[in-house]
């Protein structure tokens, strides 16, 4: 698909968006975070 198609790919990264189909990298490493300090607390 081109550059004007919101759910791919290519038309995520011109936009700028993250929808669904192509994740923000900031939010997944911040949910990557909160999810090893809980296996942490949990296991400490």
């Amino acid at each position: 698909m081109g550059r004007g198609d919101l759910r791919s790919k290519r038309g995520k990264i011109s936009r700028g968006t993250s929808g669904k189909t192509r994740k923000n990298p900031k939010q997944l490493g911040k949910a990557r975070r909160a999810k090893k300090a809980a296996a942490k607390a949990a296991s400490a």
